[in-house]
């Protein structure tokens, strides 16, 4: 994918309110799950509990998948080969972020993970396209 394809790709996914992820067991098995993204530069960031399923999943293979879906990860448009990284450091400012684009509701959430699960209990995560 070409750099202006990538970024039109990027703003096609950032313009959806839910974002179908998927990554992949290491049997190839492919798990969805929709979630909240912000756009971050270059990629799209949201955060999640540390004990996720798909931060487990994370760790053992960075390809996923990504479209635009509704909250119960009926997908909206066609989903895209993509590169998604853990970044604990920057779990704060996606939080930011994410707050900044879906507003109170999100700001809920978050606040609510953050004290179930301690700031050590979230992690972000940087998901690039091409």
């Amino acid at each position: 994918m070409d750099t202006l394809d990538a970024a039109a790709e990027l703003e096609r996914l950032d313009a959806a309110k839910y974002l179908l992820f998927t990554t992949f067991r290491r049997n190839g098995t492919p798990v969805a799950t929709p979630v909240w993204v912000a756009r971050d530069g270059d990629a799209l960031v949201f955060t999640t509990v540390t004990k996720t399923g798909k931060v487990k999943r994370l760790r053992n293979r960075t390809d996923v998948l990504v479209g635009p879906s509704d909250i119960r990860g009926n997908l909206l448009g066609a989903q895209v080969a993509a590169t998604a990284v853990l970044d604990p450091d920057r779990a704060p400012a996606y939080r930011k972020l994410l707050r900044r684009k879906y507003g109170l509701l999100c700001a809920v959430a978050l606040t609510a993970n953050v004290l179930r699960f301690g700031r050590g209990g979230t992690v972000g995560v940087r998901v690039t396209v091409g």
